[in-house]
C-alpha cells in the first residue's frame, strides 16, 4: 500500500553513516537495492546517490512493520527511520559498512515493477537497452559518481576563473549560419520564411566580440552543436569550457593561466595534485615527428626516427618512391623500434599488424625481426646490404630482441601509419601506465593545410587565428611552412582543448582571407558584422575552449563520453530514450515554411 511520507523529514542520506554514529535516531529515503528475509530478520539495502545503507527489521520486535516490508521488492522507494547501531558483522564493500539502521517506521513512497535490468554497476546489459530506460541507467553508482564528478570540476572551473578577473557571460543560441567547419544544426524561423538560425559550433565570433567590446576576460560553460559522425569520444551536443583574454599577445600569456585552471580542476574535483611545474611542451612538428600524431599520448615510447637518408641507398622500390613524392605534402621513410618485442610478435601477429595498418590508409608495413641468438630476418632483408644494416643499427639502436616497423609514402600517410600502430601495440601489450596522467601542450601548429579534395590552402584552426610573428611573411610566400599561434592542451594522448592568440590588426586579417581565397562578397557575405567590428579598436587577445565531456571521461577514466553525459545520443546521433529526432505534425512544418521530404 502507498503512503505519503507522514510527516518523516530526511535527517540524513544513506551512505552518510559512520561508526560515530551508533545511537542517533535518523530518517532516510531512498530506492531498494536488496532485500534479504531470513525469517525472523529481514535485511534491506537503502540506496540513494551517496551510497547504501543497511536496514534491519526484526520481527519479535515490530511484527506489524515486518510484514508491511514483505511486499517491498527492488527499487520500491521507502521512507525508513530508526535508531543506527554497529554492525555486528562488518564489510568493508561500502563506506557505511560498520552500522546498520533498526527501523521502527517504514512508509512505501513508491512502488516499481521489475525493471528492464538489475541496478548494478558489473551489468552485461546492451548498451541501447540501457539507454533507453536512461532514468534507470543513471542510478547505477559508476555514472552517479560521473555525474557528480562533472558538477565538482564545472564548480572548481568556476571557481578559479571567478578568482583570476573572468566574467561567465552567456551567448547566443541562435546565431548566423557559417560555412567554415563541421555540418551545423539548423533551425528554421517562423517570423523570417525560408531563413535559418545556426546552433553555435562554438562561441568563437561571440567571444571575441566580447573583448572588443571592453570585457577583458570572460568565460562561459556552455553547449556547443555539430553535425558529425559519432564515435566514443564525441557527442552532437557537448560543452565547453571557454574563455577568452584581452590584451594577450604571447602563447604563454594564455597557457599558464590555463594550466592553472586544469590544475585547480584536478586537484578539487580529483584530489589530485599536478605539480607546480608548467605541462611540457612540444611544437607540432615535433610531435608528429616523434610520434605521428598530434595529439600524442608520452606515457610510453615506440618514438618514430626518420630514415630517408638510410632508405635512399636500399634498393626497395616502396623505399624508393615514396623519396620521389615532392610536392605540397612530401614523401618519406620512417621507422619505430618495438625494443624486446621479438619474443612477443610471431610472424602470425606481425602479419595481423600489417593487415591492421591498412585500416590506417597504409598500403602495407616493412619489417625486420632480430631474434635473440638468430639472424635479423623479415620483409625487406633481402634489399639490405651490410652496410643498410649497420646503418639501420646504429641509427635505431637495433638489438637482438627488436622488431622495426617501417612505413613508406606521404608523410600523411606514414605518420598516421606509425602513429596508429604504435598506439596499438602501447594498449594490446600493457605498455601505458593507466594510473597516470600525460598532460602536454602541443604548440606551433601550421597556418594552413593543403586540401587536395578543394586544391587550396584552407585554415587548421579558423580564419582568425594569429600567425607566428616571424612567419608572417611565409603566409603569402610559402603557406605550408607558416605556423599558427595555436595550441592544444593533450591529456593522455586525446585532445582535451584548444585555442589560439587571435588576428586583432584589420590589415593581417584582410591577407589571411585572401590566403584562404574568400572574396569581398565572401567575407562581408559570412563574417560582415564581425570583420567591421574590428573597425571600432580590437584589443589583442587570444583564449582557449576546453572540452568539459572529454575531460570528465578522462578524469574519471570512463571508455566512453556517453558514461559522463546525463541523456547522450547513440551514434545515428538519436536518443533511444525520448526517440528524438522525431517527425512533427504538418501544421508545425507549414507555420516554418519548410516542407520534408525522403531522399
Amino acid at each position: 500500500m502507498l503512503e505519503n511520507m507522514g510527516g518523516l523529514k530526511r535527517t540524513h542520506y544513506c551512505g552518510a553513516f559512520r561508526i560515530a554514529d551508533a545511537g542517533s535516531v535518523v530518517t532516510v529515503m531512498g530506492w531498494v537495492q536488496k532485500k534479504r528475509n531470513l525469517g525472523s530478520l529481514m535485511f534491506i539495502d537503502l540506496r540513494d546517490r551517496t551510497g547504501l545503507v543497511q536496514i534491519v527489521l526484526d520481527q519479535s520486535v515490530t511484527p506489524d512493520l515486518f510484514s508491511k516490508a514483505e511486499s517491498v521488492r527492488s527499487e520500491f522507494v521507502l521512507a525508513v527511520s530508526g535508531t543506527v547501531r554497529e554492525r555486528q558483522s562488518k564489510t568493508d564493500k561500502i563506506a557505511t559498512g560498520a552500522v546498520e539502521i533498526v527501523a521502527d517506521k517504514l512508509n512505501v513512497l513508491s512502488e516499481s515493477d521489475v525493471t528492464p535490468f538489475e541496478i548494478v554497476d558489473e551489468t552485461s546489459v546492451n548498451e541501447n537497452l540501457r539507454l533507453k530506460y536512461r532514468y534507470l541507467d543513471l542510478r547505477r553508482p559508476t555514472l552517479q559518481n560521473n555525474l557528480y564528478t562533472r558538477f565538482k570540476i564545472s564548480s572548481a572551473a568556476r571557481h578559479y576563473l571567478d578568482g583570476n578577473g573572468f566574467m561567465e557571460i552567456e551567448t547566443p543560441m541562435l546565431g548566423k549560419s557559417s560555412p567554415e567547419g563541421a555540418r551545423e544544426y539548423l533551425v528554421p524561423s517562423r517570423v523570417h520564411p525560408t531563413c535559418f538560425y545556426a546552433l553555435p559550433q562554438s562561441p568563437q565570433l561571440f567571444k571575441q566580440l566580447l573583448m572588443i567590446s571592453g570585457f577583458d576576460r570572460y568565460y562561459q560553460i556552455t553547449k556547443c552543436f555539430r553535425d558529425e559522425d559519432l564515435r566514443a569520444n564525441r557527442q552532437p551536443e557537448f560543452t565547453q569550457i571557454d574563455l577568452e583574454m584581452s590584451f594577450v599577445e604571447q602563447v604563454e600569456d594564455v597557457l599558464y593561466p590555463v594550466e592553472g585552471l586544469i590544475k585547480n580542476i584536478f586537484k578539487e574535483a580529483a584530489g589530485i595534485d599536478l605539480g607546480a611545474e608548467h605541462f611540457k611542451r612540444l611544437s607540432y612538428k615535433e610531435a608528429m615527428s616523434r610520434y605521428g600524431s598530434d595529439k600524442p599520448d608520452t606515457r610510453f615510447g615506440l618514438e618514430l626516427c626518420d630514415v630517408s637518408d638510410i632508405a635512399k641507398n636500399i634498393d626497395f622500390q616502396v623505399f624508393q618512391s615514396a623519396l620521389q613524392i615532392d610536392g605540397v605534402i612530401k614523401g618519406s621513410v620512417r621507422a619505430i623500434n618495438a625494443k624486446g618485442f621479438a619474443s612477443k610478435l610471431s610472424r602470425k601477429d606481425i602479419d595481423g599488424l600489417v593487415e591492421y595498418v591498412k585500416t590506417l590508409g597504409a598500403k602495407g608495413l616493412a619489417w625486420l625481426s632480430y631474434p635473440q641468438g638468430g639472424e635479423i630476418k623479415g620483409s625487406i632483408v633481402k634489399f639490405l646490404t651490410e652496410q643498410n644494416i649497420q646503418d639501420i643499427k646504429e641509427r635505431l639502436n637495433f638489438e637482438e630482441g627488436d622488431v622495426l616497423f617501417f612505413a613508406a609514402d606521404k608523410d600523411t600517410v606514414v605518420y598516421n601509419t606509425l602513429g596508429g600502430l604504435r598506439l596499438y601495440l602501447g594498449e594490446k601489450y600493457g605498455l601505458i601506465d593507466k594510473n597516470s596522467y600525460d598532460i602536454l601542450w602541443v604548440t606551433e601548429f601550421p597556418m594552413f593545410e593543403y586540401s587536395e579534395e578543394e586544391d587550396r590552402f584552407v585554415a587548421v584552426h579558423h580564419p582568425f587565428t594569429a600567425p607566428m610573428d616571424e612567419d608572417l611573411e611565409l603566409c603569402q610566400t610559402a603557406p605550408q611552412k607558416a605556423r599558427a599561434k595555436a595550441y592544444d592542451i593533450v591529456i593522455n594522448g586525446q585532445e582535451a582543448g584548444g585555442g589560439s592568440i587571435r588576428i586583432h590588426r584589420r590589415d593581417i586579417q584582410q591577407k589571411m582571407f585572401e590566403i584562404l581565397g574568400f572574396t569581398p562578397e565572401d567575407i562581408q557575405n559570412k563574417f560582415g558584422f564581425f570583420v567591421d567590428a574590428f573597425k571600432y579598436g580590437a584589443p589583442p587577445h587570444g583564449g582557449l575552449a576546453l572540452g568539459l565531456d572529454r575531460l570528465v571521461m578522462l578524469i574519471t577514466k570512463s571508455d566512453s563520453i556517453k558514461d559522463v553525459i546525463a541523456f547522450p545520443k547513440v551514434q545515428t546521433a538519436s536518443c533511444l530514450m525520448t526517440g528524438a529526432p522525431d517527425l512533427v505534425d504538418e501544421k508545425q512544418l507549414n507555420e516554418l515554411h519548410v516542407k520534408a521530404y525522403k531522399n
